[in-house]
């Protein structure tokens, strides 16, 4: 499955107001549920955490993925935002996340819901392509690069 398929203008954001791990994710949620597929924010937001408190979604070299599978959720869900300055979401590496990408999934769909983090996971690999995301000015950039990645 395409990210592009996933996200649109409404659902990201290139420059994240918040700066603590919590208010990040809540910032997610908030694109998230613009998609129109988020039918109780509290409890998906209940489900990232409990996700978040088993081990953190901050990977390594500027990426999170915060994502959960939640009844929450009518239908795969996709948010990603942008932190020029980065954000201390306790990466795996112990550096600063800049990239977030978070994942919403119905309990029943754990196929799509890996093809998804698999296909973030692909396109992140590449450090100009994260770099040239980080820089971007508007969301319709950041789904011009994506689709290019992609």
């Amino acid at each position: 499955m395409r990210l592009t398929q996933l996200l649109s203008e409404e659902t990201i954001e290139v420059s994240l107001k918040q700066h603590k791990k919590e208010s990040v994710i809540e910032e997610l949620l908030v694109l998230a549920i613009k998609s129109g597929k988020i039918n109780d924010r509290m409890k998906a937001f209940e489900d990232i955490m409990k996700r978040e408190e088993m081990m953190s979604t901050g990977l390594e070299h500027g990426i999170a993925v915060p994502h959960a599978k939640t009844k929450a959720a009518d239908d795969l869900t996709l948010s990603l935002g942008i932190s020029k300055d980065g954000i201390d979401f306790d990466a795996a590496d112990n550096k600063l996340s800049h990239l977030f990408f978070m994942l919403l999934a119905p309990e029943d769909a754990a196929g799509p819901n890996v093809k998804v983090l698999a296909e973030i996971a692909r396109i992140t690999k590449d450090k100009e392509f994260c770099k040239s995301l980080i820089n971007t000015s508007s969301p319709k950039e950041v789904l011009r690069l994506i689709d290019e990645a992609e």
